[in-house]
């Protein structure tokens, strides 16, 4: 008697549909230099006193990028720990696609953020989460799904969890556009790509929203396009670090957050 494999076990989704084998990543290498056109995609990452390990990973989950036009835009919000402008300035120097910015006072995530998007040059733009991590393939599928929905203004995948032990869990598979599944939670920030003209025009993150600009922002830009704009991408693209304090372990770590997104919630049904 053979026991039944556990039907919701992510590790073997991930061997089955997860997995990129050499005859994969070849297929995407000889589908990227077929493309006519290759944009330029910015990442934008705010950093404060991040953890060496963690902020290196992060840099290096962009760096494995298997589409390779991206810059990765940083600004540190004047970190006290000086680990943190070593680590930068180190990986700055050997890859100049990796853009640094270093504030002299600290403004919070929403300031810092700002700080990164003056230094865009991409038509698209992304975020990454100093201590968080992208899919090796997660800027080819985002090129690819400019290219399925030209038309399209925002993108957004699904995303998973690391744990303490360095292992993919809790993944949220999320179904196509949904407004009122959004004025319930912001369920389309990681991975969230939009048209850089976009953000621009909005001014990018409000400051006093902290712990939900991105939710703010999505909000606002949502009241810009068409729901036939969005685009749902249905690959796990996204990897949110789970550590103690962070609101990927629970979402009532930050309050803050909780307020700052009811109130951006308010303004936009006010709108």
């Amino acid at each position: 008697n053979t026991a039944q494999p556990e039907p919701r076990d992510y590790s073997r989704w991930i061997k089955n549909y997860d997995t990129l084998t050499p005859q994969i990543l070849s297929q995407i290498q000889k589908r990227i230099e077929q493309w006519d056109d290759s944009p330029l995609i910015s990442i934008v990452m705010p950093t404060y006193n991040t953890e060496e390990k963690w902020l290196r990973a992060a840099i290096e989950s962009v760096q494995q990028q298997i589409y390779p036009n991206w810059e990765l835009c940083i600004a540190d919000d004047a970190s006290t720990q000086p680990q943190v402008r070593r680590v930068l300035e180190e990986y700055a120097k050997r890859d100049h696609r990796i853009k640094l910015a270093f504030r002299t006072a600290n403004g919070h995530i929403s300031a810092a953020s700002n700080t990164a998007l003056e230094m865009v040059n991409g038509e698209l733009v992304t975020f990454l989460d100093h201590d968080d991590r992208l899919a090796k393939h997660a800027l080819f599928w985002v090129i690819q799904a400019t290219i399925e929905a030209p038309d399209a203004m925002l993108w957004y995948s699904d995303e998973d969890k690391i744990n303490a032990n360095g292992e993919r869990c809790d993944p949220y598979f999320k179904p196509d556009w949904n407004h009122d599944l959004f004025l319930s939670h912001n369920f389309i920030t990681h991975l969230i790509v939009y048209r850089t003209t976009l953000v621009q025009q909005l001014g990018g993150f409000r400051t006093g929203y902290e712990g939900a600009q991105d939710y703010d922002l999505a909000l606002r830009v949502i009241e810009q396009i068409t729901p036939a704009q969005i685009y749902h991408i249905p690959r796990v693209l996204y990897h949110w670090r789970v550590a103690s304090g962070s609101t990927a372990l629970h979402s009532t770590e930050k309050p803050y957050a909780i307020i700052a997104a009811q109130q951006a919630i308010s303004e936009h049904l006010t709108r």
